[in-house]
């Protein structure tokens, strides 16, 4: 595979030996295949970043290890390589760890290999479960900040969060969506990647308590644990339909909102209000299309960009300017998208 980069640059990348890569790129073989797609990923993680830094400054090398759907830690990876050159004059390198669904015990050992290997800082989402606290206070303990996107860890080691007030979002979707239903009767879809995910659960307890006060008469019919994927979305969701015919709104935490409204469409049944998070491209092309009423959203560049640099405050590379502030919560409407967000073609 043909590339300008040394060898120890791309172990670098990959985490590897620079035997074991040289091996790989002169296929002397004795390697295995996920080996071999690790240095041809960390390749291409440099031919990206060679595009957006200038080599010069301070080098901060930064994991960033998610547990969640392709679709949002796609949309991760762009923003915070739109972000690189906001952060000049440090160069920012960045190594990704991305899974889908993963048992928390595999993701306290990428922490843990992580922290073996050595890092300026892992920027993190995960569940806040013992065995993830554990690993950060492990990576903590030797000295690498951790920073939390999107969902936090506060019972850990975690040097801060960066991300909205997940609770203030689920009483804004609460608002938003008795102000649509207004008098009108019937239920309310709520669905959950997984429980243990802290902002999920906070924008539960949020659009909970919200709704309590402004309709407690207006039940609340949870789907859950669908790690967000549209297979096992859709299904949980026409199983929730069958069960309650009376349902007309949903709220989605977690994403998946393509399966939820197939379900509807697979049953014959119309959604009155839908409020989703995040401008991913799926929730783009729905609001475009008018099947979401709204989406809840935060800047992720600006989220990056700020995990980024606390990152670099830990190093004592920036000043302290005081403690990470929650961010900005969007209201997006068809009518108000932000003018940077593409517009895409429906897929059929």
């Amino acid at each position: 595979m043909r590339h300008p980069y040394p060898i120890r640059e791309i172990a670098r990348q990959a985490g590897l030996s620079t035997a074991t890569v040289d091996r790989v790129l002169n296929d002397r073989g004795n390697v295995r295949e996920s080996t071999v797609r690790e240095v041809h990923a960390a390749i291409k993680d440099l031919d990206r970043q060679q595009t957006q830094v200038r080599i010069g400054g301070r080098t901060f090398m930064i994991d960033i290890v998610m547990q969640a759907p392709e679709r949002f830690s796609t949309a991760v990876r762009e923003a915070l390589e739109a972000e690189l050159p906001s952060l000049h004059p440090a160069v920012v390198r960045s190594r990704f760890h991305f899974r889908e669904t993963c048992p928390p015990a595999e993701l306290a050992a990428t922490l843990d290999k992580i922290a073996k290997r050595g890092t300026q800082g892992v920027i993190l989402k995960a569940p806040d479960v013992p065995e993830i606290t554990a690993a950060v206070a492990r990576l903590a303990a030797a000295g690498i900040p951790v920073v939390t996107l999107v969902t936090d860890l506060p019972h850990s080691a975690r040097l801060a969060y960066v991300g909205i007030d997940n609770r203030a979002a689920g009483a804004t979707a609460a608002y938003l969506l008795e102000q649509w239903l207004g008098d009108r009767p019937g239920n309310v879809l709520t669905t959950v990647s997984r429980g243990s995910f802290r902002g999920e659960e906070e924008r539960e307890m949020g659009f909970r308590g919200a709704m309590r006060l402004a309709r407690p008469a207006r039940s609340l019919v949870e789907v859950t644990d669908s790690d967000g994927l549209d297979a096992t979305q859709r299904e949980l969701v026409l199983a929730a339909l069958g069960r309650d015919e009376d349902i007309v709104a949903v709220y989605s935490m977690g994403g998946g909102n393509l399966a939820t409204l197939d379900a509807f469409d697979a049953l014959g049944r119309s959604c009155a209000v839908f409020v989703a998070h995040d401008l991913d491209h799926d929730n783009t092309r729905l609001l475009r299309e008018r099947r979401l009423s709204a989406v809840l959203h935060h800047d992720l560049r600006q989220d990056v960009r700020r995990a980024c640099r606390a990152v670099m405050r830990a190093h004592r590379a920036l000043p302290d300017d005081g403690p990470v502030l929650p961010s900005a919560i969007q209201v997006v409407t068809p009518f108000n998208l932000p003018p940077d967000v593409p517009v895409v073609p429906f897929a059929g």
